[in-house]
């Protein structure tokens, strides 16, 4: 870190004057009072051992607005608290979601100050899923006060709520992980047992002992069936019920048969069991399920799913007073109050109040637009600068956010072809091996033979759909780890599958190709200051400001401008040594100063001027930027021979300019997400094979009705939970490495399903014929669902770097363990 650099955040600390605190008898710079009160909290908390053992940047504290501080403050209220708080003994116990942590430093940091606060009885923070635990006693301490010395640290903290597909979620994995860890002991315990025997490594044993071995296994084996074993007869009996055969069949059959064979030669007598080969085949099978339920639930692809759309209470105004009440009791009529920040919970009309609204959610416009009294309002929006007072029109399911919900489960409900295929082939496939059994011990027992129900048994292990049952599986499972060392998380199990036949891939604009957020991408010095004072004179009046304008300047060194006022809709003004300056939109900084206008520019994107009242100093070119990698990544699409498609609910002209500079030759803007499914489906009406890329709530009855749905890793969580994978790098590039790995894929699936069915086909007639014991067709078994698993694990391999592009940083989503 340099003399010039913030001792705490690691930011140039180029303020003038400089910001700088003596400690231990040596001078500190800062980039701002922020990071610099930061610093003297932890060095008079005694916690200076934060600076010695980060390993990231801290994060730079930012003030919070008073808007903020009002919603902070909204969360001591009972009914708000009722979705996140539980009494536990002698206080109350919050559950919330910290941002900004960046290493295992800010989490002893954290831990250590919040100890420090009054009132707080425990604090403790989970590294892998940022999720706090916080006890406090109400009657010494406010919540709000607690998470507002959170945020003076430079940190964010915010209710974190469980919806029931979460709760769903986390039951399954604890159940599936405690199914699996008792499969793996009892394939290790069962197979150190049986291949000593097989493979006569013991010689001279007595009846008594391998009676002995028998009985230890079946000991071992039976917690396997039982418990471990149990979700396979569960949806066999269920499928057995519905009459529609699945692959659960056949596997609660062969475990079945030989687990009961195996007891029944362990208490009676008799030559082989086969202990082992039940415990591995459920291992085997339990893995490949567990690790797709253990990646979607370690991405946190369903916590909080609706947060921030659908709120959960609302502020009703009744007689001039203002109540916090349940969303679900608002009705038609109601008069609501949204303040800045806050979400709209309701279509209606706006009585009274202007403010700025991001409908980006519903129409897909990343800029801000003024509404005023009369105009209609949706839920979803929300609320710029200026509180409003909102007539309801609509509320609960009926609004336009609900809609698009709907529209969402309607086309969700339809099951992808390949998933009706695998159906058809499971079912023809068990249909066959439950004709065949019975067929091979009549046989044999006509023909006298005394071991027709080994010979019997042989055939059902022999031809037991464990290979096939694991060639999609393994193969699934081995991609996903690749594809997660991309960035590249799948969510359903079609995924991998459906991406080999993917022609046609559909991108969202805004937040897809683009940033989705405004950034400077020019200026222009048009008075008599310097660019470096234009910019630190801009940088001084929007930090008054909560509109997203004000976020391109956030990290500039901003003047100590005084007096400023904000105008809605025009923009703000201020005064600076004896200069009145304003800043915003041409017509109204023209209003604010006596010099002739420059002459106005032509760029794309939006312009913003700065003028004192005696000159125009500056004009500021902001637009949302196309990311790095998009031209590269449609041009490796191209020759893969894969179409392109743009398709924006955005109103500019900006869609067009997008898609010519990436060389997309398809085009349309203007489009409602029910025009986005009319498009999707004409598509796939003309034989085409669809991949949607997009990342807002309006995608999401198109990425529905596309044939592969992918969300961008800064989606919202609800776009996220309902994508079939997410780009959690937000790398486009990463498309192709995908789709390339999707056809691997297939290739290795196609393989190891030849193998399976080979393997069958041949042992089948030799089982029949009374040439294969039952040990061997247990090895034989066991050594065809290990090639299938050794050939699948390929896929798993380093990604190649042939597609990222150069300006792009290392990337990669690490494994779960």
């Amino acid at each position: 870190m340099s003399a010039l650099d913030c001792f705490h955040c690691g930011e140039p600390a180029d303020g003038d004057p400089p910001i700088t605190l003596e400690l231990k008898g040596e001078t500190r710079h800062f980039c701002c009072e922020g990071c610099k009160a930061v610093c003297q909290t932890i060095h008079s908390e005694g916690l200076t051992g934060f600076y010695d053992f980060r390993t990231e940047p801290a994060v730079t504290p930012r003030e919070l607005s008073a808007s903020e501080l009002n919603r902070l403050r909204e969360l001591d209220h009972p009914l708000v608290q009722n979705s996140f708080v539980s009494p536990v003994k002698g206080g109350l116990e919050a559950q919330l979601l910290i941002g900004g942590i960046t290493c295992a430093a800010c989490i002893w940091l954290l831990e250590n100050h919040m100890k420090r606060q009054p009132g707080v009885q425990a604090f403790s923070v989970n590294h892998t899923t940022q999720r706090a635990r916080l006890v406090w006693s109400p009657d010494q301490a406010k919540l709000s006060d607690l998470l507002i010395a959170i945020h003076r640290l430079g940190y964010t903290a915010r209710p974190y709520q469980a919806d029931d597909v979460e709760r769903q979620l986390k039951a399954e994995h604890r159940s599936m992980l405690i199914r699996l860890a008792i499969a793996g002991i009892g394939s290790f315990q069962s197979m150190m047992l049986a291949f000593p025997l097989y493979f006569e490594l013991v010689n001279g044993l007595s009846p008594e002992f391998v009676t002995f071995f028998r009985w230890f296994s079946l000991l071992v084996a039976t917690p396997v069936v039982f418990y471990s074993a149990r979700p396979f007869f569960r949806n066999a009996r269920r499928d057995l019920q519905s009459r529609h055969l699945t692959m659960d069949v056949p596997v609660a059959i062969a475990i079945g048969l030989a687990y009961t064979a195996s007891a029944w030669v362990t208490v009676f007598g008799g030559e082989e069991v086969y202990f082992e080969s039940v415990c591995m085949f459920t291992f085997f099978l339990l893995l490949g399920r567990y690790v797709e339920v253990q990646a979607r639930y370690r991405a946190g692809l369903t916590g909080n799913a609706l947060a921030g759309f659908q709120p959960a209470v609302a502020a009703r105004v009744r007689d001039g007073d203002v109540d916090i009440v349940p969303a679900h009791d608002i009705r038609p009529g109601d008069i609501v109050r949204v303040r800045p920040g806050e979400t709209l919970p309701v279509d209606g009309v706006i009585v009274s109040g202007s403010s700025t609204l991001n409908e980006a959610a519903l129409t897909g416009e990343y800029l801000p637009e003024l509404r005023h009294p009369g105009d209609p309002v949706h839920a979803g929006s929300v609320n710029g600068e200026h509180a409003l007072d909102v007539r309801v029109e609509k509320a609960g399911s009926q609004t336009r956010l609900s809609g698009i919900l709907r529209v969402l489960d309607r086309v969700q409900a339809e099951k992808p072809p390949v998933a009706r295929m695998a159906d058809r082939i499971a079912g023809k496939f068990v249909g066959r091996v439950l004709i065949l059994a019975p067929l091979v011990w009549i046989g044999w027992w006509l023909a006298g033979a005394d071991n027709a129900f080994d010979i019997t048994l042989s055939v059902l292990v022999v031809t037991c759909p464990c290979a096939l049952s694991l060639a999609t599986p393994t193969a699934i499972t081995a991609a996903t780890v690749r594809l997660r060392r991309l960035g590249f998380l799948p969510t359903r199990g079609h995924t991998l599958e459906s991406m080999n036949t993917i022609d046609t891939v559909v991108f969202d604009k805004t937040g897809t190709l683009t940033r989705g957020e405004l950034s400077l991408v020019g200026h222009q010095v048009v008075g008599s200051l310097d660019a470096e004072t234009c910019m630190k004179l801009a940088a001084g009046l929007e930090k008054h400001s909560e509109h997203p304008i004000a976020r391109v300047f956030q990290d500039q060194a901003a003047a100590p401008v005084a007096d400023v006022r904000n105008h809605l809709g025009g923009g703000l003004t201020g005064r600076y040594e004896g200069l009145s300056l304003a800043i915003g939109h041409f017509d109204f900084v023209a209003g604010h100063t006596t010099a002739a206008a420059p002459e106005r520019g032509h760029g794309e994107g939006m312009e913003i001027w700065l003028v004192s009242d005696r000159e125009w100093l500056a004009r500021f070119q902001l637009d949302d930027q196309v990311r790095e990698d998009a031209a590269d990544a449609i041009a490796a699409l191209k020759r893969l021979g894969i179409r392109t498609l743009l398709l924006s609910g955005d109103r500019s002209r900006h869609v067009t300019r997008v898609a010519a500079a990436l060389g997309i030759e398809e085009a349309i803007g203007q489009a409602s997400p029910e025009q986005k499914l009319a498009v999707l489906e004409q598509l796939r009406g003309d034989g085409h094979q669809v991949m949607m890329v997009g990342d807002g709530l309006n995608d999401l009855p198109s990425m529905a009705g596309a044939g592969l749905s992918v969300a961008m890793g800064s989606a919202a969580d609800l776009t996220q939970l309902q994508a079939d994978a997410v780009l959690l790098n937000g790398q486009l590039m990463q498309l192709v490495e995908a789709l390339e790995t999707g056809r691997r894929t297939r290739r290795v699936i196609r393989q190891n399903m030849v193998w399976a069915l080979v393997y069958n086909v041949c042992a089948l007639p030799l089982a029949a014929a009374g040439l294969v014991p039952p040990w061997l067709a247990a090895i034989g078994m066991s050594a065809s669902s290990l090639i299938v698993v050794l050939n699948a694990l390929r896929l798993s391999g380093r990604p190649g770097r042939g597609h990222t592009p150069r300006s792009a940083p290392p990337v990669g989503a690490p494994v779960a363990p």
